[in-house]
């Protein structure tokens, strides 16, 4: 079949040199490609295009070549064929093919979970409700419902666990998100400033400012029409930004599993750590989530003398801090008894469902943006080595988890050693001209894994689409898996090591 065959590093490509095949030329080779451990789907989303035809765009990333092939096919808008679905070869292809069926009513024939994913303001049914969601359900004396949410105790975000349980034991779970009804992606194209842009790109999950800001700005650059080269500074900060918003959030999490089994010596410590580091973002950039620290072309936050020194030495002494309470967890036989052996996924379930992020490493999937899919500095000055569990239980995500932490540190401490601020660093750009009718996309390894911005340009060069992956996208289903067959009681602690966003799914 035909690809345009690209990088994570390439320039964006015309919508013209898309290579544009039959369905069930599309369904074949896209079925065997996956087949392939080594090969998963980036991105595959319907986008409008004029005669009231819809072009189905798929990026394939290959991890052991480090390429990305893109294709598409059309179908006519109003097209009443029903398609084949990978999805009953694939599950993986689950998330895309519903979200095709209900923002543009396209059918998948033999489609196995053919459910809504969103609940968009713009969706093809508006009879499809919230209230009339479909949650499957089981027969049988002995078992019973158990339903949490979507409203929640504490301060949390909406979604609905439908429980189906034999006395105490879980034999499956439903998750049903979309209760936000942000309309993010639209939000892209209804304004032409890019500033205000660059705000939604860190709006998306709060909890990952940086991931999000960093792929929208790194697609911007890609479709720039005279693009610039990054001075290495900028890439190396931005990658420091990454690595950051990565120890915060992995300390905070190692935090919350030990509230979840009431080891407090464990969660304070992690809540002060945390502290130190999200202040010491926000010592850098004025936001203690980074929000305002990354811009298209240039930084408005250019590292000085000070705050490398600032970095440099809140980051070891957190380093130090956060071992020791490492080696107290993984030592401690109470935590040992709760987490190992404890909401198991294993490698070819993680295969199975796209996983990433430290959730699929944890399970034995070498899936890691930064090293199969490099950019920027972690191209030129680091040679990332993937951290690596292979129990896919709660005590493999954690130790994940753990070992990230002190890798992060260690990366921060190597980039910044010898760092020399620029007399001038580049300023943003946000008249920055982009090429007409192309697509460009920027994936990060976010803190939770593959964090993916396409973007499409129309006749004008002006934003005509902003297609997000979050990473949760695909681990929610993780999470379903995980606890089958467990405890209902464990629940709380499989959910809290994976961690996945509701915003991010809720675009």
């Amino acid at each position: 079949m035909k690809y345009h065959i690209t990088t994570n590093q390439a320039a964006s490509v015309a919508l013209s040199d898309i290579p544009v095949v039959d369905y069930a030329e599309f369904y074949h080779d896209v079925d065997e490609k996956l087949r392939n451990d080594e090969v998963h789907i980036g991105h595959y989303f319907a986008h409008p295009e004029k005669g009231e035809q819809l072009r189905m765009i798929c990026l394939l990333l290959n991890d052991k070549t480090g390429q990305i092939l893109i294709t598409s096919y059309v179908v006519a808008y109003y097209d009443e064929c029903e398609l084949p679905s990978l999805t009953a070869r694939h599950a993986e292809v689950h998330p895309f093919e519903r979200e095709i069926t209900e923002r543009y009513g396209i059918r998948f024939s033999d489609m196995p979970w053919a459910k809504p994913l969103r609940f968009p303001f713009d969706r093809f049914d508006k009879r499809s409700s919230m209230d009339n969601y479909p949650f499957y359900t089981m027969e049988g004396s002995t078992l019973h419902e158990v339903n949490v949410g979507p409203i929640h105790a504490g301060i949390i975000e909406p979604g609905a666990f439908r429980f189906i349980c034999n006395g105490e034991r879980v034999l499956h779970l439903e998750i049903a998100l979309g209760y936000q009804h942000r309309g993010v992606e639209h939000a892209f194209t209804a304004t032409r400033n890019r500033l205000r842009q660059m705000l939604l790109s860190e709006s998306i999950a709060g909890d990952s400012a940086i991931a999000h800001s960093t792929a929208f700005a790194e697609a911007l650059e890609k479709l720039a029409t005279t693009p610039q080269p990054k001075s290495k500074n900028l890439e190396i900060e931005r990658v420091v930004a990454l690595e950051l918003e990565r120890m915060a959030m992995q300390i905070a999490d190692t935090g919350a599993l030990s509230m979840d089994i009431g080891y407090q010596l464990g969660q304070v410590a992690c809540e002060a750590l945390r502290t130190v580091v999200i202040n010491t973002t926000q010592a850098w950039c004025g936001n203690r989530f980074g929000k305002g620290l990354i811009r298209p072309a240039g930084t408005n936050f250019p590292l000085t003398e000070k705050k490398v020194a600032l970095i440099l030495n809140h980051v070891a002494d957190v380093r130090r801090r956060y071992h020791e309470v490492a080696e107290d967890l993984k030592s401690s036989p109470t935590i040992l008894a709760r987490f190992e052996q404890c909401g198991i996924v294993q490698r070819e379930d993680m295969v199975r469902i796209g996983g990433v992020g430290q959730a699929a490493r944890a399970g034995g999937l070498e899936r890691d943006l930064r090293t199969t899919h490099p950019w920027g500095a972690y191209r030129t000055e680091i040679r990332h080595e993937r951290i690596i569990e292979q129990a896919g239980d709660v005590m493999a995500r954690l130790l994940v988890r753990c070992r990230e932490v002190l890798q992060s540190a260690d990366y921060i401490k190597q980039l910044l050693t010898n760092f020399k601020p620029e007399a001038q660093s580049p300023k943003p750009d946000f008249a920055l001209k982009l090429k007409a009718e192309s697509l460009s996309f920027g994936l990060v390894e976010g803190w939770r894994g593959e964090t993916c911005h396409v973007v499409i340009t129309d006749s004008e060069g002006e934003i005509a689409a902003c297609r997000i992956k979050d990473p949760s996208l695909h681990n929610w289903l993780g999470l379903a898996l995980a606890v089958r067959g467990e405890g209902i009681s464990d629940f709380p602690i499989c959910n809290k090591s994976f961690n996945l966003s509701y915003c991010g799914h809720d675009l």
